[in-house]
C-alpha cells in the first residue's frame, strides 16, 4: 500500500511534468517543520536550476495545479520555493483506516524479489564468541530479517573460520599434550574414535598457547605449517582430529547464537571451498588474469581514477599456500554456483574494508561474481567507558554468553526497581528478564549508526525510560494490556477517525513505516528502523496522555482510539521483530 507521501508524490510529479519539468522534482517527503506543515516539496529549486528559471515562480505554477485537490487542506510556498502541504483529517482518516487489519502495517513486498546472501557472524574453530562478534551478529540478523520481510530470498552464511595455519597450530599442540592418540600415527588405518579428545573449553586454552608458541619459536611455526599442509592434503588422522575440532566448536557457537536468537541458513566454512582453489588458480593463470610476481600468483586490481595505490591481490603465496583472499574468492565462486545471488553482503567490521575492496575488485576483474553485486557493510566497535574496545575488568575478552547473562541479571534489577513483574511466577519473571536483557543489548547496538563506535553501558541500556529497548517493550506491553482490558469490557476497535493534533501526528508517523524500511534496507542501516520505533513510542505517549480511551463514553471515538492503539501495537510487533526484539506478554 502506498503511503500518503507516495500518493502525493504521484500527484505533484504529474504537476511538474505538466509544466514541462522533470517529474522527479515532485518528490514529497515528511516535513522538516511539522509545526508548519505535514509534507514538503523541495524540487522547485532543482527544477529552476535546470530550467534556468525562478524557483518561486515554478513553485507558484505547481501550487496553482494542486490548489483544487480535495485532499489538501493547506497549501503554501515558503522561503525561496519550498512547497508545504497539509491534508484534510478526512483524507488521513480514510488512508490510515485501510491499515487497521493489515499484519504488515502497510509495508508491501517487492514486485521483483532478489536473492541475497548475507555473510556475518564469522566464528572460528577453538574460539568462543565474544563481544567483538556482537555487532556482526546483531546487524547481520536485522538485515536478513529486513530483506526477508520485503520478500527477498535470503541465505545467511556463518562462514566458519576452519582452515589455515590455526588448524596446524591446534593439531601440533594436541600432539604435544596427547602424543599417543591414533590421529598422529601415520600407519593407523582406523576407524578413529567418535568421541572428541578435546572439549570447547580445552580448545579455548590450547589455541592461545599454540599461537604464542609459534610466534616465539620458528621451529614450532614450521611444525604448524607442515601440519596445516598435511591436513589440507588429506592426511586421514589430521582430518579426523580436525572434524572433532569443528564439531565441538560448532556446538559452542550454536549455543551463543541460540542465546542471542540468531539463525543461519548455511554453516559453511573456508574448508568447504578448498577443492575450488586449485581449479580457480589454474583458470586465473590460463586467462592471464593471474600473473606471477616474485614467485607468488597475483591479480593486479588497480583501476583508473584510484586516489591511492592499491597493491595487487595475492592469490597464492610463493610457497604455494593460500590466503584469506584466496578462500574468499573461492567462496564467491561457490556462492554464485550454488545460489546465483543478486547481492552478496558482507557484514564485517570496518577495519576489513580494504581486504574486501581487494577481493571484490579481483572477483569482478576475473568475472567470478556473476550477476552478484559484492558489498561490504562495515561497522564500528563496541567500546568500554575508556573509549577502547570493551573488555573485562581484568583486561580479558568478554564472552558473548557471559555478556547475555549479565544483561539478564541487570534486567532483573531494573524490573525490581520499576516494580514490574514482582508477583509473577519465578519462571515467567526470569523469561521477561531474558527478553528485556536481549532487547537492551540489541537496541543499544542497532540504534547507533552502523559505522559509529559506541560505549557499552548495561546500566543505561536496561532502563525503562529513555531511548532503550526495554522502554519500547514496556510501551508495547502497556498497549497489549489496554487492548485486553477493552476486550474484557466488550469494547472493539472501529473505523479510525482523526479529530485532533495528537491523533493526527501519531497516525502520520505510523504511515512512514514503509519508507523507514525501504531506507533501512537501501542504506543497510537498521538504526533507521530503531529511530522509527522510538518516534512511534513517543507519539503514542503523547496520544495516550491526551485522550480517554477505555473511559471514553462516545462509542465511535473509543472504537477509533482502540483501532489506533492496535495499529501502534502492530507496528511495534513488526519493527521490534525485525530488530530481533521480543515483546513480553506482560510486565
Amino acid at each position: 500500500m502506498a503511503t500518503l507521501a507516495q500518493e502525493l508524490t504521484e500527484t505533484v510529479s504529474r504537476a511538474f511534468a505538466a509544466e514541462g519539468l522533470d517529474p522527479a522534482h515532485g518528490r514529497v517527503a515528511a516535513s522538516d517543520r511539522p509545526d508548519l506543515a505535514q509534507f514538503q516539496v523541495n524540487g522547485a529549486m532543482a527544477a529552476a536550476k535546470a530550467a534556468k528559471s525562478n524557483p518561486k515562480a515554478i513553485a507558484e505554477k505547481i501550487v496553482a495545479r494542486l490548489k483544487d485537490d480535495p485532499r489538501i487542506a493547506k497549501l503554501e510556498i515558503a522561503g525561496p520555493g519550498f512547497i508545504n502541504i497539509s491534508l484534510t483529517d478526512e483524507t488521513i482518516s480514510k488512508h490510515i483506516d485501510k491499515l487497521r487489519d493489515d499484519p504488515r502495517a502497510g509495508v508491501p513486498k517487492r514486485a521483483k524479489p532478489q536473492t541475497v546472501i548475507i555473510d556475518f557472524g564469522g566464528p572460528n574453530i577453538a574460539k568462543t564468541m565474544h563481544v567483538g562478534h556482537l555487532r556482526s551478529l546483531i546487524i547481520g540478523d536485522a538485515l536478513q530479517k529486513l530483506f526477508r520481510f520485503v520478500g527477498d530470498k535470503v541465505i545467511s552464511d556463518v562462514h566458519f573460520g576452519d582452515w589455515g595455519l590455526q588448524m596446524g597450530q591446534l593439531i601440533t599442540e594436541v600432539q604435544r599434550e596427547q602424543p599417543a592418540l591414533p590421529y598422529f600415527d601415520a600407519s593407523f588405518t582406523g576407524p578413529y574414535p567418535n568421541q572428541s579428545p578435546v572439549t570447547m573449553e580445552d580448545l579455548e586454552e590450547i589455541y592461545p598457547r599454540a599461537s604464542a608458541a609459534t610466534k616465539a619459536d620458528p621451529a614450532r611455526l614450521d611444525e604448524a605449517r607442515k601440519a596445516t599442509a598435511e591436513l589440507q592434503a588429506g592426511r586421514p588422522g589430521y582430518r579426523a582430529l580436525w572434524q572433532h575440532f569443528r564439531a565441538v566448536s560448532f556446538e559452542g557457537v550454536r549455543r551463543e547464537f541460540a542465546a542471542l536468537g540468531v539463525h543461519f541458513d548455511w554453516w559453511k566454512g573456508e574448508s568447504d571451498v578448498d577443492k575450488l582453489v586449485a581449479p580457480m588458480v589454474a583458470d586465473l593463470m590460463k586467462r592471464g588474469i593471474g600473473v606471477e610476481s616474485e614467485g607468488a600468483l597475483v591479480v593486479f586490481i588497480a583501476e583508473p581514477g584510484d586516489k591511492k595505490e592499491l597493491p595487487p591481490l595475492i592469490v597464492q603465496k610463493s610457497d604455494g599456500a593460500a590466503l584469506y583472499e584466496t578462500t574468499d574468492l573461492a567462496t564467491i565462486i561457490d556462492r554464485v554456483k550454488t545460489a546465483d545471488p543478486d547481492l552478496i553482503l558482507y557484514v564485517v567490521g570496518q577495519p576489513q574494508h580494504d581486504h574486501f575492496e581487494k577481493v571484490f575488485r579481483g572477483a569482478r576483474k576475473a568475472g567470478l561474481n556473476g550477476k552478484a553485486v559484492l558489498e561490504h557493510a562495515g561497522f564500528g566497535t563496541v567500546n568500554g567507558p575508556d573509549g577502547k574496545p570493551f573488555r573485562t575488568r581484568a583486561g580479558g575478552t568478554v564472552k558473548l554468553f557471559d555478556l547475555i547473562a549479565q544483561a539478564k541479571d541487570e534486567a532483573l534489577k531494573r524490573l525490581t526497581e520499576a516494580g514490574l513483574a514482582q508477583d509473577y511466577p519465578a519462571a515467567e519473571r526470569e523469561e521477561i528478564a531474558r527478553k528485556t536483557g536481549l532487547a537492551a543489548i540489541k537496541y543499544a547496538d542497532l540504534s547507533n549508526q552502523r559505522l559509529t563506535n559506541y560505549v557499552f553501558d548495561l546500566a543505561r541500556f536496561t532502563k525503562f525510560e529513555g531511548e532503550t529497548g526495554p522502554y519500547l517493550q514496556y510501551a508495547a506491553v502497556r498497549i497489549q494490556s489496554l487492548l485486553r482490558k477493552a476486550e474484557d469490557q466488550g469494547f472493539k476497535p472501529g473505523p479510525i477517525r482523526i479529530e485532533d493534533a495528537a491523533e493526527r501526528d501519531l497516525v502520520l508517523l505510523l504511515d512512514r513505516l514503509p519508507d523507514a524500511i525501504e531506507t533501512a534496507i537501501a542504506k543497510r542501516a537498521p538504526n533507521v528502523l530503531s529511530d522509527h520505533a522510538f518516534t512511534i513510542a513517543q507519539g503514542f505517549s503523547r496520544f495516550y496522555a491526551a485522550h480517554h480511551i477505555l473511559s471514553e463514553t462516545n462509542e465511535v471515538l473509543r472504537g477509533s482510539r482502540l483501532a489506533v492503539c492496535r495499529l501502534v501495537l502492530t507496528q511495534f510487533a513488526v519493527v521490534l521483530g525485525l530488530l530481533g526484539i521480543e515483546i513480553p506478554e506482560r510486565m
